[in-house]
């Protein structure tokens, strides 16, 4: 027989003061590699930061100090009387696993055996057994977990499912940082109940930069405890275009079954495994940012995809998409009123919620001038923190005198505040790297001298880009500005500082209209059109010579997908990102030896060597 207890705490996280989730222990070799195995593994599919005495001590550590500083820095803390009261935040779960509360309690048949063997052993310490005997009575009188007759996996998911519901409120630390959730919340909530048995979808409709998306992700945080799996589609837009449709497919059967790895050919195939895996599986799904039906129909086609009880969150734009799709209900989001607008601004301008003194009249007017958009709030409260009111005047005259397009006005003044290196990082993440790994952009950002690693620490400070999962994202409001400060650049593409389409860059490149101006030619994905239309030229069946690159000096930045190469029987990806030898590719008569990247994707790469010719001549030369 034994007894285990389970402690938790938050994510590790100095705000909250907690370094685990749970604390996991247990007495006896019988239940190390079977219950309390299958309840650690429980805990972590939920998210839980589990302490597991078997596994986290370190090595050569006393086991007695480290294991009650783990306890103490855990919220919930285990069946260790003496510590049961470090903190007043921290709790007790007893589990009773194959014995009764009762016997526990009153430590009778094996618990009386087992005492009068410690009181034998211990008899000139007799005050130690006593307070074991206390103990065990303590921990019987606390509300627990007994498995009785039950099922160990229904048990344990009951336990997991506790723990969980018990960390909940820790979000509402992220809750109060977004203006007005609780009254949306308030309403979209209720579309979600749990109490409904059926499969229910749910969109939520609205212009950019409203908060589609935080709103999703807050509702997530607060009840995909709730399912026996959860996943979030983050901008499906974004990913469906730079990637197959099978890559969301493999995260979404990833992340609701707990796989490691999936393997999916085609859509096709995606569709049946979705369809046949989660059919009976309690599942919360957030698909973000959609744009075409199509993403809905390949991910959550029909409601007998999913298991009774299953909620599905859809945020998108295209209020007629949803609607089409069938969804249940479309909350529409709108704009926030003034009060919640001045209270954003000011939590970002001033770091309170109110104006500092002689900022009033000014807060005021840009808050107005924002309209209610919490994205342009953010990011026009971000430029303007710490400035002067002269500043803020000149901002404010600048918005006035440019009404073309007013929302992006606004975040375009931010943009116009950065100095040259953190523009150009800007841009690139815009043209080249939303979506992509933080590490493999720095890399690169490196070779062309940008300083990219404090670089991207102020672009965050302004609310331009952010950081999850290690990959750098920007709202596609700021995706689009900064594409189209590009394009407004010049009509002809060959004088624009940088291109990412696939069609544009095949026009450079085989016109050879490439200029000086030209600074990063970086393929992000291949162009629908170009994909459909076989008489439309592609990289994959253009020649590539090297007087294409003959007039761009400047060039620091060349990723080429389906381009052939002398080093490779199959097509690779070319990646070209050291300023020097990318001077020598646009030198026509000296490329001789040019150092050059190749992989088959974003993630893995080599370097290589590549020789045009001992005599500098590059007629004839492709690559």
């Amino acid at each position: 027989m034994s007894i285990q207890g389970v402690s938790s705490s938050v994510v590790p996280s100095p705000h909250f003061g907690w370094t685990y989730d749970v604390f996991l222990s247990f007495r006896g070799e019988d239940t190390r590699q079977s219950f309390t195995d299958h309840l650690y593994a429980a805990l972590k599919r939920k998210g839980i930061f589990v302490f597991r005495d078997d596994n986290e001590l370190k090595r050569g550590k006393s086991i007695r100090p480290e294991l009650f500083k783990a306890i103490e820095e855990s919220r919930f803390s285990i069946i260790i009387v003496e510590h049961k009261y470090v903190s007043d935040q921290q709790m007790v779960f007893p589990i009773f696993y194959d014995v009764n509360p009762t016997v526990v309690r009153k430590q009778i048949d094996d618990f009386q055996k087992a005492f009068g063997q410690h009181e034998n052993a211990f008899r000139g310490n007799i005050e130690k057994v006593q307070k074991w005997r206390k103990a065990l009575n303590e921990v019987a009188n606390i509300s627990g977990w007994e498995l009785k007759d039950k099922s160990e996996s229904e048990f344990i998911e009951d336990i997991a499912m506790k723990i969980s519901s018990k960390l909940i409120p820790n979000i509402f630390e992220t809750q109060k940082k977004v203006v007005g959730i609780n009254s949306l919340l308030d309403e979209l909530m209720p579309l979600l109940d749990k109490r409904f048995d059926d499969v229910r979808i749910v969109g939520i409709w609205g212009m950019g930069g409203l908060g589609k998306t935080t709103i999703a992700r807050v509702i997530y945080d607060l009840i995909s405890w709730q399912f026996e799996g959860s996943s979030f589609l983050v901008d499906v837009r974004e990913n469906s275009e730079n990637g197959s449709m099978t890559t969301l497919q493999k995260q979404l059967l990833c992340e609701l079954l707990d796989l490691t790895n999936c393997n999916i050919w085609n859509v096709h195939e995606g569709i049946k495994m979705i369809r046949s895996r989660l059919c009976r599986k309690k599942v919360f799904l957030v698909i973000d940012d959609v744009v075409e039906l199509k993403q809905l129909e390949y991910l959550v086609g029909n409601r007998d995809w999913f298991g009774s009880g299953s909620k599905v969150l859809i945020t998108s734009r295209d209020k007629h998409l949803l609607k089409t799709h069938g969804v249940d209900k479309v909350f529409e989001l709108g704009k926030l009123n003034f009060d919640e607008s001045r209270l954003l601004f000011c939590m970002k301008s001033f770091k309170s919620h109110d104006p500092m003194e002689g900022y009033e009249s000014l807060s005021k007017l840009l808050v107005e001038y924002a309209d209610g958009l919490p994205l342009a709030l953010i990011v026009l409260g971000s430029f303007l923190y710490d400035k002067t009111i002269e500043e803020w005047e000149s901002a404010l005259e600048r918005l006035k005198s440019d009404s073309e397009d007013k929302i992006l006005n606004v975040l375009k003044i931010s943009f116009d505040g950065l100095q040259k290196k953190e523009k150009k990082i800007f841009l690139d993440v815009a043209c080249f790297f939303k979506g992509k790994d933080k590490d493999y952009v720095v890399k690169i950002l490196e070779g062309c001298d940008f300083n990219p690693v404090i670089g991207i620490c102020i672009l965050i400070d302004k609310s331009l880009i952010s950081i999850e999962n290690n990959k750098l994202w920007m709202h596609d409001l700021l995706q689009e500005m900064g594409r189209q400060i590009v394009m407004r650049e010049s009509e002809k593409l060959g004088k624009r500082n940088r291109l990412w389409k696939e069609e544009d860059i095949c026009r450079v490149l085989s016109e050879k209209t490439g200029c000086k101006a030209v600074e990063a030619i970086y393929m992000t994905s291949r162009s629908k059109i170009l994909a459909e239309d076989e008489h439309v030229p592609t990289l994959a069946n253009t020649k590539l010579r090297a007087k294409a690159f003959s007039k761009m000096i400047n060039l620091r930045l060349l990723k080429i997908r389906d381009t052939e190469l002398p080093e490779a029987t199959t097509p690779l990806l070319l990646v070209v990102a050291a300023p020097h030898t990318i001077h020598a590719v646009a030198a026509p008569h000296t490329v001789h030896a040019v150092r050059i990247l190749l992989s088959k994707n974003d993630d893995e790469e080599v370097g290589a060597e590549f020789s045009e010719g001992e005599d500098g001549d590059d007629e004839g030369d492709e690559y």
